[in-house]
């Protein structure tokens, strides 16, 4: 047990290098296609109202928020909020990053099943994100299973809706390239360029989905292994 109990051990070490690889991929993707302009010249706001427009989205606003790679759609206000070097920039990279949140927002309105799942799920899993390290230190330190146990079932709530994540994620960059490619926003010899940016902030998803699967696994490990004694 205890040499599964290692082995797991270095594969969450390895999950955790795997995420933070996955930062710096983005992060460097996004730059190299900040430096490339669309051949259409349209920012991404512009690229981003286009969209909605055109799907009958007319409501949803599309607005700037400070930061880097802080663009999401906001299921709530319903709307389109788009980092500043996203916002104003006419890059390849710029134009992938609106339409993909735009992507988010066309789920919305066609009540896409992840996405509605998503949302059902947040509000439980918002509260036992929280509750569940509190839980399993608790179990931890007093060596009480039955207070471990309830830490592995709340954690186990956030690694499904990190599992629920992944689709809507991949679901909305494929439509983002649909988009682009079919209203002319792109030329074919750009589509690289899209794809190289969208998979990289697609590969974060998973870099992090993998990472809380490995650690579950190691905490139940742990149980496992307390429960033998």
């Amino acid at each position: 047990m205890r040499r599964k109990m290692s082995a797991l051990y270095l594969l969450v070490i390895a999950a955790l290098g795997l995420t933070i690889w996955a930062q710096f991929k983005v992060k460097g993707t996004f730059n190299k296609w900040s430096e490339n302009p669309a051949f259409s010249g349209m920012t991404g706001a512009e690229v981003a109202r286009r969209i909605l427009d055109a799907n009958g989205l007319h409501d949803v606003p599309v607005e700037p928020v400070p930061g880097k790679l802080t663009d999401h759609y906001d299921p709530m206000a319903r709307a389109v909020r788009l980092s500043e070097s996203v916002y104003y920039s006419n890059s390849i990279a710029a134009i992938s990053v609106a339409a993909h949140e735009c992507g988010h927002a066309l789920q919305h309105r066609d009540a896409y099943g992840f996405l509605v799942l998503r949302h059902k799920m947040f509000p439980v899993v918002n509260f036992a994100s929280g509750v569940a390290p509190l839980l399993l230190m608790a179990g931890i330190l007093f060596q009480a299973l039955n207070l471990f146990a309830l830490g592995i079932l709340f954690f186990s709530a956030a690694v499904a809706f990190q599992l629920v994540t992944l689709p809507v994620e991949f679901n909305a960059s494929s439509r983002a390239k649909d988009i682009l490619v079919q209203q002319g926003f792109i030329r074919n010899t750009e589509e690289r360029g899209v794809s190289k940016v969208l998979n990289a902030a697609a590969f974060t998803y998973v870099a992090a989905t993998l990472v809380a699967v490995m650690n579950l696994l190691y905490y139940i490990s742990i149980f496992l292994g307390q429960s033998e004694e």
